[in-house]
């Protein structure tokens, strides 16, 4: 089988398609490689330092891990000076991060959670970085939040790297999603799948089913028509899957089909849900529609919402088109 590199395969879809730009190559292997970097972090372990937990707290009122910390100055450090950013974003960061004076500026903005799913960093369990890449508006000076503020249709790339047993890096530029494996020994990241498509039947369900007692009766109604199994209204028996990484469960989906959700609840109504829109639901509901897939949150396509916060956060229901449309369905009624 011929090994395909990111870096070929990133040449051949822009000549293919005219898509990727030489600007937007330079930022995606920047960021894939300082996924490599994070990598080798997380595999390091207690061996390194890096385990526990720090004693201050993001922007989003969460103890940050220490790995939380190091992944966030990793991209940050990776991206500042190649000339091809005007800004960055970030879970770990109040507000937005201008490219420092000394290094030119770029067309692209990146958005990214430095390392999703921290409550497993500790217990050796899948973890990763969401980022989604988004096109500097016309004319644009010194950037705001404001400009980062675009319907995640807008988005020009996204992509996910999950740390686990082997390390993955999901990616999207508009023509469907593509695989890469990262070949430890060679240090490059090979093409493992070209087309990824999410299988339309499952019969999996990923939710954190603690919280039921808080559930809008949709999701009730939708959970409980689940679990009534090949004797109730849906006539086949579900299983359900929770790693409380969304990398994790959403990579498990793309490969296996089912459906993820993250939906809002009774506890704290004025949230609105507890996923950020900017970067987690905007780049996976990209990646997810890019692999035949759907993604709402309850009431309309994620891709559509028009942001109004940097750290907006948003209900999810994404995966299996069946299932999302089915769930939507029973939150319009």
């Amino acid at each position: 089988m011929k090994r395909i590199s990111l870096t070929q395969h990133l040449i051949e879809e822009q000549r293919l398609n005219n898509t990727i730009p030489a600007e937007l190559r330079l930022l995606i292997e920047v960021v894939a490689r300082a996924c490599k970097t994070i990598s080798h972090a997380v595999g390091k372990g207690a061996l390194g330092d890096v385990l526990g937990s720090t004693q201050s707290e993001n922007i989003q009122g969460e103890i940050q891990k220490k790995l939380d910390i190091i992944s966030n100055e990793i991209l940050l450090q990776a991206n500042e000076w190649g000339g091809h950013l005007a800004a960055m974003a970030s879970e770990e960061m109040e507000t937005i991060h201008p490219i420092p004076n000394r290094y030119p500026k770029g067309e692209y903005m990146l958005l990214f959670d430095p390392l999703d799913g921290s409550s497993n960093i500790d217990v050796n369990v899948s973890i990763g970085t969401i980022f989604s890449v988004l096109k500097a508006p016309e004319g644009m000076g010194t950037p705001t939040e404001q400009d980062f503020l675009q319907p995640g249709r807008k988005q020009v790339a996204a992509g996910y790297a999950v740390y686990g047993p082997q390390t993955m890096l999901i990616l999207t530029t508009g023509n469907g999603v593509k695989c890469f494996t990262l070949d430890r020994e060679m240090g490059s990241w090979v093409m493992t799948q070209s087309d990824v498509q999410i299988p339309a039947d499952t019969k999996e369900f990923a939710i954190n089913a603690s919280n039921a007692r808080h559930w809008h009766s949709p999701v009730k109604r939708y959970i409980d028509e689940m679990l009534a199994g090949r004797d109730g209204p849906r006539s086949k028996d579900f299983n359900m899957r929770w790693i409380a990484s969304m990398v994790a469960d959403v990579h498990r989906i793309l490969n296996r089909g089912g459906i993820f959700m993250y939906p809002a609840d009774l506890r704290e109504p004025d949230k609105g849900g507890k996923l950020r829109l900017m970067y987690e639901a905007n780049p996976m509901a990209f990646i997810v529609e890019q692999a035949g897939g759907a993604a709402t949150n309850g009431k309309q396509r994620i891709l559509d919402i028009q942001p109004e916060r940097l750290h907006q956060r948003v209900p999810v229901f994404l995966g299996s088109k069946s299932e999302v449309e089915l769930v939507t369905s029973y939150h319009k009624e």
